[in-house]
């Protein structure tokens, strides 16, 4: 574990280590307790999904806007911003999904509750790129630390919902999501190492396109289309498929379903974390995430599709920490932030589209099925595009800034 010691020594990383993750457990909570709130107040799933989605396209629209001011100001005071408005904004969700009020209403909160969302995820990511600027060994291992960690939230997330659930109800979920986002992101975002941040030296503002700009960056974002979709519909397929196959409170079992696919991920993030493979290629890794959706598609009962679930996790984690780290291989330190932005809302757009179409799919005869094939078939169209081989070990990352410079200030223009 040296490799993570190393990273854990890092002057403020144990607050974006554990904090982080603890901030951004309303990830994993606000899309499966908005879906469970809104299913029992319209009976159906078409609508339910129909609002997850608007909120996820919200935040996909305004994450570039908030990533290019981070850039420009820092990240610290555009958390703190964020962090105070987006659980002001969940609770007049709560609010329209508790009082049944009308479609268009509970649209418009979601819209609000969208825009205002944290951009943690990019921050922190960012952070890290410029903490081990100058230690690429330890850039890889604190990257593939974030991923697994960030694996947690999609574990204790649904889990989390699962128990509201089983013990009160869906709207008790999102109050929490909106609490922990709100004191997490106000830690993080007074912590060490996001306060630390300075602007890299010859730093450029990026302008028009900005790192849609620079060559290789529009590959990953096709990959990240793919993934984010796959994940979207698989986390409506799941408790639409506990609904069908589980008679005893199938709600709870669907979040623990949700929360047992994060295991192995989480578990094979750590292991390659300090393993790293030399030359792995990107497309391989998304070809296998593509497998283990599809197979789902076969399992006969719900402790079969739990199984699956677990092992097809291992597949995740690798393939983002290897999608993570080629980021800040081709993108220029002075739109990093931006460029994580685009990362997670290429990701959640189309997660919001595969939950869209998913919804739609499930409500459906033998739809279950069809959802898992269709998410399957999401990731192995990104593999086909994914971008030429790239290695996760040290000869791989981001060379010094110093030999980058001219490259990096002509991107930007």
């Amino acid at each position: 574990m040296r490799q993570y010691m190393a990273v854990w020594r890092l002057p403020g990383a144990p607050v974006l280590l554990v904090v982080g993750v603890f901030a951004r457990l309303g990830i994993g909570m606000v899309s499966l307790a908005l879906l469970l709130l809104l299913e029992q107040a319209h009976g159906r799933y078409a609508q339910a999904a129909l609002a997850c989605s608007v909120y996820a396209v919200a935040s996909a629209a305004a994450s570039p806007l908030v990533g290019r001011l981070a850039d420009r100001i820092g990240p610290a005071p555009v958390l703190l911003m964020t962090g105070l408005t987006y659980p002001c904004s969940l609770v007049f969700l709560i609010f329209a999904g508790l009082r049944d009020l009308p479609l268009g209403v509970v649209l418009a909160a979601a819209v609000l509750a969208g825009v205002t969302f944290p951009p943690l995820t990019a921050a922190v990511r960012g952070t890290w790129n410029a903490m081990t600027a100058d230690e690429p060994d330890v850039r890889v291992t604190a990257l593939a630390a974030e991923t697994a960690l960030f694996e947690l939230v999609f574990v204790i997330g649904p889990m989390l919902v699962a128990l509201c659930v089983a013990l009160w109800q869906p709207a008790v979920a999102l109050a929490g999501a909106a609490a922990v986002t709100l004191v997490g992101t106000l830690v993080v975002a007074r912590g060490r190492a996001i306060r630390s941040w300075r602007r890299p030296e010859g730093h450029v503002p990026a302008r028009g396109l900005g790192p849609l700009r620079v060559p290789g960056f529009a590959a990953l974002l096709v990959t990240a289309c793919g993934i984010g979709f796959a994940f979207g519909g698989t986390g409506v397929a799941v408790p639409a498929y506990a609904t069908a196959y589980v008679a005893d409170d199938p709600q709870s079992a669907g979040g623990v379903l949700l929360g047992v696919w994060s295991i192995g991920s989480a578990v094979a993030g750590v292991w390659f974390g300090v393993r790293p493979r030399p030359g792995v290629r990107l497309r391989w890794l998304l070809v296998g995430v593509a497998a283990s959706l599809a197979v789902l598609a076969a399992m006969p009962n719900a402790l079969a599709l739990g199984l699956a679930l677990l092992l097809g996790g291992a597949t995740i984690a690798p393939a983002l920490t290897v999608q993570n780290s080629m980021v800040g291989q081709v993108v220029p330190r002075s739109m990093l932030t931006e460029a994580y932005t685009w990362l997670v809302t290429v990701s959640i757009g189309a997660s919001a589209a595969g939950v869209a179409v998913t919804g739609l799919v499930v409500d459906r005869p033998g739809g279950v099925v069809w959802a898992f094939l269709l998410a399957g078939a999401a990731v192995a169209a990104g593999a086909v595009v994914a971008p030429a081989p790239r290695v996760v070990d040290s000869s791989a990352v981001v060379a010094p800034s110093v030999t980058r410079s001219s490259d990096e200030n002509q991107a930007a223009v």
